[in-house]
Protein backbone atom coordinates (compact mmCIF):
# COMPACT_ATOMS: atom_id res chain seq x y z
CA UNK A 1 0.00 0.00 0.00
CA UNK A 2 1.39 3.70 -0.88
CA UNK A 3 -0.06 6.70 -0.24
CA UNK A 4 0.70 10.46 -1.29
CA UNK A 5 0.14 12.82 0.87
CA UNK A 6 0.02 16.75 0.10
CA UNK A 7 0.06 19.78 2.09
CA UNK A 8 -2.36 22.57 0.98
CA UNK A 9 -1.54 25.83 0.88
CA UNK A 10 -3.46 26.81 4.06
CA UNK A 11 -0.88 24.46 5.46
CA UNK A 12 -3.33 21.33 6.28
CA UNK A 13 -2.92 17.63 5.00
CA UNK A 14 -4.67 16.31 2.43
CA UNK A 15 -4.69 12.30 1.40
CA UNK A 16 -4.06 12.50 -2.49
CA UNK A 17 -4.49 9.05 -2.63
CA UNK A 18 -3.55 5.43 -1.59
CA UNK A 19 -2.72 2.74 -4.37
CA UNK A 20 -1.60 -0.75 -4.19
CA UNK A 21 1.40 -1.96 -5.88
CA UNK A 22 3.69 -5.54 -5.43
CA UNK A 23 6.86 -3.35 -5.60
CA UNK A 24 7.45 -0.18 -6.30
CA UNK A 25 9.33 1.67 -8.96
CA UNK A 26 9.63 4.85 -11.12
CA UNK A 27 7.05 3.60 -13.56
CA UNK A 28 4.52 3.04 -10.84
CA UNK A 29 5.06 6.64 -9.28
CA UNK A 30 4.77 8.02 -12.64
CA UNK A 31 1.62 6.55 -12.91
CA UNK A 32 0.25 7.65 -9.71
CA UNK A 33 1.43 11.71 -10.52
CA UNK A 34 -0.63 11.02 -13.97
CA UNK A 35 -3.55 10.28 -11.63
CA UNK A 36 -3.17 13.24 -9.18
CA UNK A 37 -2.97 15.53 -12.14
CA UNK A 38 -6.14 13.89 -14.16
CA UNK A 39 -7.80 14.14 -10.74
CA UNK A 40 -6.82 18.10 -10.93
CA UNK A 41 -3.54 18.33 -8.55
CA UNK A 42 -2.23 21.42 -10.82
CA UNK A 43 1.46 21.66 -9.46
CA UNK A 44 3.79 19.95 -6.69
CA UNK A 45 6.20 23.04 -4.90
CA UNK A 46 8.36 20.75 -3.22
CA UNK A 47 8.68 16.90 -3.44
CA UNK A 48 10.46 15.02 -0.92
CA UNK A 49 11.52 11.43 -1.89
CA UNK A 50 13.47 8.40 -0.46
CA UNK A 51 16.13 8.18 -3.06
CA UNK A 52 14.26 5.50 -5.60
CA UNK A 53 16.15 5.61 -8.89
CA UNK A 54 14.02 7.81 -11.54
CA UNK A 55 11.65 9.04 -9.32
CA UNK A 56 12.70 12.76 -9.35
CA UNK A 57 12.52 12.44 -13.32
CA UNK A 58 9.08 10.73 -13.18
CA UNK A 59 8.00 13.81 -10.96
CA UNK A 60 9.63 16.26 -13.45
CA UNK A 61 8.08 14.42 -16.06
CA UNK A 62 4.77 15.28 -15.08
CA UNK A 63 5.42 18.25 -12.81
CA UNK A 64 7.91 20.22 -14.14
CA UNK A 65 8.07 22.92 -12.00
CA UNK A 66 8.84 20.73 -8.43
CA UNK A 67 11.88 21.14 -6.60
CA UNK A 68 12.80 17.43 -5.75
CA UNK A 69 14.50 16.71 -2.67
CA UNK A 70 15.63 13.75 -0.50
CA UNK A 71 13.99 13.60 2.86
CA UNK A 72 15.34 14.15 6.06
CA UNK A 73 15.26 10.74 7.29
CA UNK A 74 16.77 9.03 4.22
CA UNK A 75 19.86 12.22 4.18
CA UNK A 76 21.17 11.41 7.98
CA UNK A 77 20.35 7.47 7.38
CA UNK A 78 22.91 7.87 4.28
CA UNK A 79 25.13 10.08 6.19
CA UNK A 80 25.15 7.84 9.24
CA UNK A 81 26.60 5.16 6.74
CA UNK A 82 29.57 6.49 6.90
CA UNK A 83 29.96 7.24 11.03
CA UNK A 84 31.52 4.50 13.20
CA UNK A 85 29.47 3.39 15.82
CA UNK A 86 30.56 4.62 18.00
CA UNK A 87 30.35 8.18 17.14
CA UNK A 88 26.65 8.15 15.24
CA UNK A 89 24.67 8.55 18.31
CA UNK A 90 26.51 12.19 18.80
CA UNK A 91 26.34 12.70 14.43
CA UNK A 92 22.90 12.11 14.82
CA UNK A 93 22.53 14.54 17.32
CA UNK A 94 24.39 17.37 15.82
CA UNK A 95 22.78 16.63 12.15
CA UNK A 96 19.56 17.37 14.30
CA UNK A 97 20.64 20.72 15.30
CA UNK A 98 20.93 21.59 11.69
CA UNK A 99 17.83 20.26 10.04
CA UNK A 100 15.52 21.37 13.03
CA UNK A 101 16.65 24.61 12.35
CA UNK A 102 14.19 27.46 12.68
CA UNK A 103 15.86 29.79 10.24
CA UNK A 104 18.84 29.61 7.55
CA UNK A 105 21.38 31.71 10.14
CA UNK A 106 20.79 28.99 13.23
CA UNK A 107 21.40 26.32 10.35
CA UNK A 108 24.51 27.74 9.32
CA UNK A 109 25.57 28.64 12.53
CA UNK A 110 25.01 24.22 13.38
CA UNK A 111 26.91 23.48 10.31
CA UNK A 112 29.78 25.11 11.21
CA UNK A 113 29.49 23.94 14.47
CA UNK A 114 29.19 20.28 13.08
CA UNK A 115 32.32 20.68 10.86
CA UNK A 116 34.16 22.03 13.74
CA UNK A 117 33.91 19.56 15.88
Amino acid sequence: MYIALGVNLEGKKECLGLWLSKNESSKFWLGVLNDIANRGVKDILIACVDGLTGFPEAINAVFPQTDVQLCIVHMVRNSLKYVGYKDRKQVASSLKQIYQSISEDEALLALDEFEHR
